[in-house]
């Protein structure tokens, strides 16, 4: 029997995908949770074979909750993002495998499957995508886009991560010229859009 624990932030889609599992004859769901935090918490209660969660929780997300569990439980990422800034930060988190939401009830279950044999799985419409797109900015340029993506203005970030308000601003100046947008909301937002953030 493969245990597993479901995190994902929207009850019904949970509700659905614990039903499908669970009809499953070698599928059971011992523990669900709605954000990264509760995942966490059901994991360390429950210890599943494989942990199956969405990327974009409230909270932790479901990268971060795959780096915190990694070498411990096996993720599986199920998510309707089909980025390859995504997959990539999954892989580098140590998840087993990304599947997209649209995908058939009966690939997921193979997944799971494969997953819990010890395989790695990506769905195949991402293979290739990730393999083309890397990722061009630095830690600290992702850092100040993502104090960005909060409204905070430069001045703003050099206080909350202790730098001068000079220096903020060539970060983003160098992370807007790699990603060829016009100002520091566009940067944010196209680094998003890709998976990057």
């Amino acid at each position: 029997m493969i245990r597993v624990v479901l995190a994902e932030d929207q009850a019904m889609v949970r509700g659905a995908f614990a039903q499908l599992l669970d009809l499953q004859p070698d599928v059971t769901v011992v523990a669900t949770a709605g954000d990264g935090d509760e995942a966490l918490a059901a994991v360390a209660e429950h210890r599943p074979d494989v942990l199956l969660t969405d990327i974009e929780m409230p909270g932790r997300t479901g990268l971060d909750v795959a780096q915190e569990l990694r070498g411990r439980t096996r993720v599986l990422i199920i998510t309707t993002f089909a980025r390859s800034g995504y997959l990539r930060r999954a892989m580098d988190a140590g998840v087993a495998g990304y599947v997209l939401k649209d995908a058939p009830i009966a690939e997921l279950v193979s997944a799971l499957r494969r997953v819990h044999a010890g395989e790695r799985v990506v769905a195949p419409e991402l293979a290739m995508a990730a393999w083309d797109s890397a990722d061009p900015l630095t830690p600290r340029e992702r850092e100040l886009l993502q104090e960005v993506q909060t409204g905070a203005s430069n001045a703003d970030i050099a206080v909350r991560l202790n730098l001068a308000e000079g220096t903020v601003r060539n970060y983003l100046s160098t992370a807007m010229a790699k990603l060829g947008a016009r100002n520091r909301s566009e940067a944010a937002r196209t680094a998003k859009e890709r998976g990057w953030l």
